[in-house]
């Protein structure tokens, strides 16, 4: 991935994070989701189901055979040792699904979407940018509430275990602020990706002259 332009999309939950790399995907950005491969996972036949299972039990399991989100989040929220369990089982699954999908990817460049992008270790150097989506908590709060069925004290709690949007701004190269009006954040992610595909480009041509120089020694 290293002579491919590449940029990590995050943000806090139900900061509008699919919804921008939607409109990237539509400019002809290739969009890889770290949330969509958890899922894919974690669905029925998903390749972590078997040991899910076999560490967290039947009880953390829908009746179809997938991994029971709602109680695995409380399990999580409420106990350290287990959600190390999980993401030790996860983690590595989402690494190796992600490569894969960036090696098959045909755009001009890739937009990881990673919502824990800030508080990772190592995203952060895997990627040329980072471009943050940010709003309002309050709007944080009302969206995440009415998609995911979930009370204000419940979402606070998923806000406060993320990094702080103070943080977020701080780290981030590019910004979004995705809280009202979509026309004209459709015309702030035109007017970005045309910067990220000159910087692509730019990219690309790089590694062509560098590849050029090491074949003529």
């Amino acid at each position: 991935m290293s002579e491919r332009f590449t940029v990590g999309l995050t943000g806090g939950i139900g900061s509008g994070k699919t919804t921008i790399a939607n409109m990237f995907a539509d400019f002809g950005a290739s969009i890889i989701d770290t949330d969509v491969i958890a899922h894919q996972l974690t669905q029925p036949g998903g390749i972590a189901m078997p040991v899910i299972r076999e560490q967290f039990g039947d009880a953390y399991l829908t009746d179809d055979g997938a991994m029971d989100r709602a109680r695995m989040r409380e399990l999580v929220f409420a106990d350290s040792g287990k959600k190390q369990k999980l993401e030790n089982i996860l983690h590595p699954l989402i690494r190796q699904e992600t490569e894969k999908a960036a090696s098959l990817a045909t755009g001009l460049y890739l937009i990881f979407v990673v919502p824990l992008l800030i508080e990772s270790t190592t995203w952060r150097n895997k990627v040329s940018r980072i471009l943050v989506v940010d709003c309002e908590e309050q709007t944080q709060i009302h969206r995440v509430m009415a998609r995911n069925n979930l009370s204000a004290e419940q979402v606070l709690a998923i806000m406060r275990a993320q990094a702080s949007r103070q943080q977020r701004q701080e780290a981030a190269d590019d910004l979004i602020f995705n809280d009202g009006d979509l026309s004209s954040v459709k015309a702030e992610v035109r007017a970005l990706h045309e910067h990220y595909a000159s910087l692509a480009k730019l990219s690309i041509n790089n590694h062509h002259k560098i590849a050029s120089s090491d074949n003529s020694r």
